[in-house]
């Protein structure tokens, strides 16, 4: 749990390509990532270090400003499950969004291996197997 409660600090405090930098200490080299925002209506998945990398590039391209604040870390064995709030300012149109945000994210030898994004918190502690 530590680990991701690492990874996710840098996405609180930085810009997002600099959050991605950091949080690559953290995250396995095959990483997928399915982001909820950021191309996440698509259902685009990001494979890789360079993937994740273009998941970046393209939220501070769509945005002017993406913060994420975690609220809650949940141990699920090999999982965790962060439960926060999301804040982002549309870069062409300046509109502010605030939405509750979560991250299933799935370890291997201590290294995120899969993360996926949801915008709703029921929709993530379903997919985890949990119920609130």
């Amino acid at each position: 749990m530590e680990i991701c409660r690492r990874a996710f600090e840098a996405f609180e405090r930085l810009d997002v390509e600099a959050a991605v930098e950091v949080s690559l200490e953290y995250v396995d080299p095959e990483i997928v990532f399915q982001s909820a925002i950021v191309s996440g209506a698509e259902g685009k998945t990001f494979r890789g270090l360079d993937g994740y990398r273009q998941w970046a590039s393209e939220s501070a391209a769509a945005f002017d400003e993406l913060r994420t604040a975690p609220e809650e870390f949940r141990d699920l064995g090999d999982d965790v499950l962060m439960l926060g709030r999301v804040s982002a300012r549309g870069r062409g149109s300046g509109v502010a969004v605030e939405s509750p945000v979560a991250f299933l994210c799935t370890l291997r030898d201590g290294r995120l291996v899969h993360v996926r994004g949801y915008l709703a918190w029921d929709e993530a502690l379903a997919a985890a197997g949990l119920q609130e």
